[in-house]
Order: C-alpha cells, then sequence, then structure tokens
C-alpha cells in the first residue's frame, strides 16, 4: 500500500510526520511539536494517540489525516491547551478527554489562530472553552459532541469567530457565552439535542447571533439574561435564526438560566 500524500507547507517550511509505526517518524503528536521551527507544520497519520499537547506563545501548525482518522485522547488533562499563540492552525483532528477530572477537550486561552474540521468530545466541563480578552480564534466547521456541560463555552472577555459549527448532544448548552466583555460572531452553528437549550447568552454578555439553527433541544432554542446583549436584539432572533422545533420554545430570557441543573 502506497504511503498517503504529505500536505503541503504554505509557508514552505519542513513538515514533520507523526507516525509511530515507522521509525523515520515522529511517535505522538507532542514529540513533532517540540521539534518545529516557526515556518514548520506538523502532519499526523491515521490512528489513536494517547497524548497531551501544550502550546504556548509561539505559533501551532498541526494538521492530521481527518477527525475520522485522527484521535488525541487523554485520562489525566485535556488532550490540547493552547496560551497566547499568535498564530497558525489546528485540522483535521479529533480530541477526546478520557478523565474523570474537571477539564475540557480544547482549552483555548488568548489565542489567535484557526481550528477547522476538528471534533471535541467527552469534555468533562465544556468540550471546548475560548477565553481571555485576546481570545480571537476561528473555530469553523467543528463537531462538538456528547460534553458533560455546554459544547463551546466562550468567557473572559473572549471575542471569537465560531462559525459553521455541530454542537450536538451536549449536556447543557450547544454553546454558551459569558461575562462582560465576551463578544463572540455565533454564524451558521447546528445546535441540535443538547439536553438543555441551544445557544445561552449571560451575563452581561453581547456578541452576533445570526443564521444559526437551534433545533430539537430539550429546552429553548437561545436562552438570554436580561443583561444580555445579543445582535440582532432578542424579539428579532427568531427572524434571524432557525428556532425551532424545540422542546419548550422559540427563545426566552430568564434571570435564573442555570436553575435546571443547580447555579
Amino acid at each position: 500500500m502506497s504511503e498517503e500524500p504529505i500536505p503541503t507547507n504554505p509557508l514552505g517550511g519542513r513538515t514533520l510526520i507523526v507516525d509511530p509505526t515507522d521509525q523515520r517518524c515522529y511517535p505522538t503528536p507532542s514529540a513533532a511539536l517540540k521539534d518545529v521551527a516557526e515556518s514548520d507544520q506538523v502532519y499526523v497519520r491515521p490512528g489513536i494517540y494517547e497524548d497531551k499537547l501544550v502550546v504556548t506563545q509561539r505559533p501551532i501548525r498541526l494538521v492530521g489525516a481527518g477527525r475520522d482518522r485522527v484521535q488525541i485522547f487523554c485520562r489525566r488533562s485535556g488532550p490540547l491547551y493552547l496560551q497566547e499563540v499568535p498564530e497558525g492552525w489546528i485540522t483535521g483532528i479529533t480530541f477526546r478527554y478520557v478523565g474523570s477530572d474537571q477539564h475540557s477537550a480544547l482549552n483555548i486561552l488568548n489565542s489567535t489562530c484557526i481550528i477547522t474540521q476538528c471534533r471535541a468530545m467527552e469534555g468533562i466541563l465544556s468540550g471546548v472553552v475560548l477565553y481571555g480578552p485576546e481570545c480571537r480564534v476561528a473555530f469553523t466547521d467543528n463537531e462538538v459532541c456528547r460534553n458533560r456541560e455546554s459544547g463551546i463555552f466562550v468567557f473572559a472577555g473572549a471575542q471569537p469567530r465560531v462559525a459553521d459549527n455541530r454542537c450536538v448532544e451536549n449536556h447543557h448548552f450547544g454553546i454558551a457565552v459569558r461575562d462582560s466583555g465576551s463578544r463572540p460572531d455565533l454564524v451558521r452553528n447546528l445546535c441540535e439535542d443538547n439536553m438543555l437549550s441551544g445557544i445561552l447568552m449571560f451575563q452581561h454578555a453581547e456578541g452576533l447571533i445570526v443564521d444559526n439553527v437551534c433545533r430539537n433541544n430539550q429546552h429553548w432554542g437561545i436562552l438570554l439574561t436580561p443583561d444580555s446583549h445579543p445582535n440582532p436584539a432578542p424579539s428579532a432572533l427568531p427572524t434571524m435564526n432557525r428556532l425551532e422545533p424545540n422542546g419548550i420554545g422559540v427563545y426566552s430570557i430568564s434571570d435564573q438560566p442555570l436553575a435546571q441543573i443547580g447555579r
């Protein structure tokens, strides 16, 4: 069987290959990331890898062979942590947390990069946490599923673009946004079959909410607190998004949005 073609590095640097069955390659993604120069990228061949990736204050360029073919899981903490990553991309990988402590599958602090065509699953906290006032991640075309709290949680002043994602079968909300200064663009996301509502915006959060589909959630399509500031205004949300059918209704405004989970 011939080897799969290696994706071209658009920056012209090296492509470091991860394949534990090939002695010419790196055994794990984290081992390859330790050796990258600024213009290098890492390519992960199909497989299941027990690993933890931590990247701080440098670019990341990590390409997997596809989220249905590459899985990175971790037992003791979340499998991916980015802090102050200034640029780069991550694509084509499933990140899975399989431990029992309070961790997410993707933990992204104050970073600016692209995360696309990945999957985040089984976080004990939310599947993906995007936070910090310098967080400007483009989180697009991902699948976020079966996490114990919300699928995607934006907080602490983050301003990411969250678009074209599929947030399904999460225990709380498909997407949740909290805190003054948090201002994501939520565009064309599918929030479906979540155990509470499709989208929650609370505690002075604001953000663009357009062209999303929130359907078949147990409670509401969108749930807001009175101090949140969605764009468009709440009364226009059903026109600018598809918010039915859901278990209770289209949208609601409540000063106790977490009462159902005892918070």
